[in-house]
C-alpha cells in the first residue's frame, strides 16, 4: 500500500473507528488532524506489517512480537484509566474530551522484549496470582481483566462506578 492508495482510505476508517468506540463506551480524539494522522499510520502499518500496529511504537514486525501494540493496544486501557488518554492519544476519555486539554503526554508502559517473554513464562493464571485484577459489571456480568474498571460497560452502557472486583 503506498502512500496515495492510504488517503481515500482514513475517512472511512475513522468512520469504523468511531462507530466502534463509541459502541464500546470510548472516544476517539476529537482534533481531527491528530486523529486522522494516526489513522493514516495505522493504515501505512497494515500495508507494512499486514495489521494496525500502534504509529506511536516501534514495531518489530512480526505480529507475535507486536500483538500487544495492534489497536487497540494492551495498554489502551490502563493509559485512559491513569492518564486520561491512550498512549498516542487516539482515544481520549469523556472527561478529558470535557475539559478540552487534548491529549496529554504519557508514558510508555509497554515492557522490552525480553521483560515480556520472562513474564509470559512466570504468569500462572490462578485466583490470588492474577496479573490484574477481574471487574465485574454489576448490571450485566460482563468482565474485565485490567487494572481499573472500563469508564463505560462495552455491553450495557453502565458508567465504570457500576463495577466490582471479581477477582484478584
Amino acid at each position: 500500500m503506498t502512500g496515495s492508495e492510504v488517503i481515500p482510505d482514513v475517512e472511512r476508517r475513522y468512520q469504523e473507528l468511531v462507530r466502534d468506540a463509541e459502541r464500546g463506551g470510548y472516544h476517539l480524539n476529537p482534533d481531527l488532524s491528530m486523529t486522522k494522522g494516526l489513522i493514516e499510520g495505522l493504515l501505512v502499518n497494515k500495508g507494512r506489517y499486514g495489521y494496525e500496529a500502534c504509529p506511536c511504537r516501534l514495531s518489530f514486525g512480526m505480529i507475535d512480537d507486536d500483538r500487544d501494540i495492534i489497536c487497540p493496544c494492551d495498554y489502551r486501557d490502563s493509559d485512559l484509566s491513569e492518564s486520561g488518554a491512550c498512549y498516542c492519544g487516539l482515544y481520549l476519555t469523556g472527561e478529558m474530551i470535557a475539559a478540552g486539554t487534548g491529549a496529554p503526554a504519557i508514558p510508555e508502559r509497554r515492557p522490552s522484549r525480553s521483560e515480556r517473554k520472562t513474564k509470559e513464562v512466570s504468569a500462572t493464571l490462578k485466583p490470588g496470582n492474577l496479573p490484574y485484577p477481574v471487574w465485574r459489571c454489576k448490571v450485566c456480568g460482563y468482565l474485565a481483566a485490567r487494572d481499573a474498571p472500563p469508564e463505560v460497560c462495552p455491553i450495557c452502557k453502565a458508567k465504570k462506578d457500576r463495577f466490582e472486583i471479581f477477582l484478584s
